[in-house]
């Protein structure tokens, strides 16, 4: 471990890409504190709204920017979206499959699409923002004209933050370390890490109970033994063995294998069935006092995942959503068509239907246990904030797994990998 650290280290191509994200991140940072120009940002920073539900999500991915209606607050989120949806759009329309099979130039298309399509979402998604707050009271500072064009003003200014932040995590692919997007997010969720611990230590260390202080210190133990797991199923696979026929010249026969990532899905089924589940809550929340309490006590307990009702559907959305990503990314048939082309072969099964066949089985069973795992660590924050009694602000500042610490450790583990990949290549052509 410690010659691999020393190899990353010693690298100065590497330091360099490294210095020039962490510069990158900085800006992205700073940038997250402009707020919106002309939007009464005083009124709306006190609500408590913007820790819960799908918007809490988006704040947490945000670091905290959506609670500062900072230019930052969508983040990079709309071109997350874009890119799934684009995905999707491939497997549909035959144009864009061709994309595909065209290399780097189908690439750019991609790409290019996806960023447009990002800026279009990202600016209805900020109209919705702002006129979403407005039964709350006036968006607009004193003495500012309240017409649309100043809330399209403000909108295009969120854009603006949104184009900023996917520039930014194409300079930190292009030139710092490399899947900049996901760098992003994981700084934002990073940053509900420090909130956590100051929440924790008024909750626990401010009493001088000694039951107290052995509470925070279970908390602390049980968040690193999560972490731990999570670690540990971020690396987990499952190889089928494959085999390469006889090849002219070659010697006997090469033996290799297909890594089956136990969570292929990883974060996304539970960030789709967040974003389902709260848009009803979200819109009833916006609509405050303009729907009776009956209508808003039936929705919740239908669609808060707090409740046994939405809990239910909660663990329903993601089994749904789990497997329908991992089979849409990891395609049996396509990978079965690869081996023939490739003249390999899964030893005992034969090539063609079988193969596809027996892929699919296994797929299946391993996304089993990635699903149960992603419920689990769903779970989990809704199940300790019950049993240590967390509530409203604590429950959402202190959450034991959950989304966050997965997309945490898989960041941190791609992007170890990818600086390790980058020292033994510069290593490599150092040699001759």
């Amino acid at each position: 471990m410690w010659t691999r650290l020393k190899n990353v280290l010693a690298n100065q191509t590497v330091m360099l890409r490294l210095g020039i994200t962490l510069l990158l991140i900085l800006v992205y940072r700073i940038a997250s504190f402009i707020p919106i120009p002309l939007f009464n940002v005083k009124l709306f920073q006190s609500q408590s709204q913007w820790g819960e539900g799908f918007l809490g999500i988006l704040n947490s991915y945000t670091g905290q920017a959506l609670a500062r209606f900072s230019i930052l607050s969508l983040g990079i989120s709309p071109y997350i979206t874009a890119s799934i949806a684009v995905q999707i759009l491939q497997m549909i329309i035959p144009q864009m499959k061709e994309w595909n099979e065209e290399g780097e130039a189908g690439k750019l298309k991609v790409n290019r699409l996806t960023k447009y399509f990002a800026l279009v979402l990202g600016l209805a998604q900020a109209l919705l923002l702002i006129l979403g707050t407005g039964v709350r009271g006036s968006q607009v500072q004193v003495g500012v004209d309240d017409s649309f064009f100043t809330y399209l003003y403000m909108a295009l200014a969120v854009t603006a933050g949104t184009a900023l932040t996917i520039w930014l995590a194409d300079m930190i692919t292009a030139k710092g370390i490399g899947n900049g997007s996901s760098i992003l997010i994981g700084v934002g969720v990073l940053t509900s890490i420090p909130i956590m611990i100051a929440t924790l230590n008024d909750k626990y260390l401010g009493t001088g109970n000694g039951l107290d202080i052995a509470t925070y210190v279970f908390i602390l133990f049980l968040y690193v033994l999560i972490l731990l797991g999570v670690v540990y199923m971020n690396i987990a696979k499952r190889k089928i063995p494959i085999s390469y026929s006889n090849r002219q010249g070659s010697m006997g026969r090469s033996d290799s294998n297909i890594p089956l990532k136990i969570n292929s899905a990883g974060v996304l089924p539970v960030i789709f069935a967040s974003t389902l589940l709260s848009i009803p809550l979200t819109i009833v929340g916006f609509l405050e006092g303009s729907v009776d309490s009956n209508t808003q006590s039936w929705i919740s307990s239908i669609f808060s995942y707090n409740q046994p009702v939405g809990f239910i559907l909660y663990i329903i959305l993601i089994v749904i959503f789990s497997f329908f990503y991992t089979f849409m990314m990891t395609n049996p048939h396509q990978m079965a068509e690869n081996l023939s082309k490739s003249n390999a072969y899964i030893p005992g099964v034969r090539p063609g239907e079988d193969t596809k066949n027996y892929i699919a089985r296994i797929l299946f069973k391993v996304t089993v246990i990635g699903t149960i795992y992603l419920v689990v660590l769903a779970a989990l924050p809704i199940v300790t904030a019950a049993i240590f009694g967390f509530t409203g602000q604590e429950a959402a500042n202190i959450t034991l797994g959950g989304t966050g610490l997965l997309i945490v450790v898989g960041v941190a583990s791609d992007t170890t990998q990818q600086m390790e990949a980058m020292a033994n290549q510069e290593t490599y052509q150092g040699l001759f």
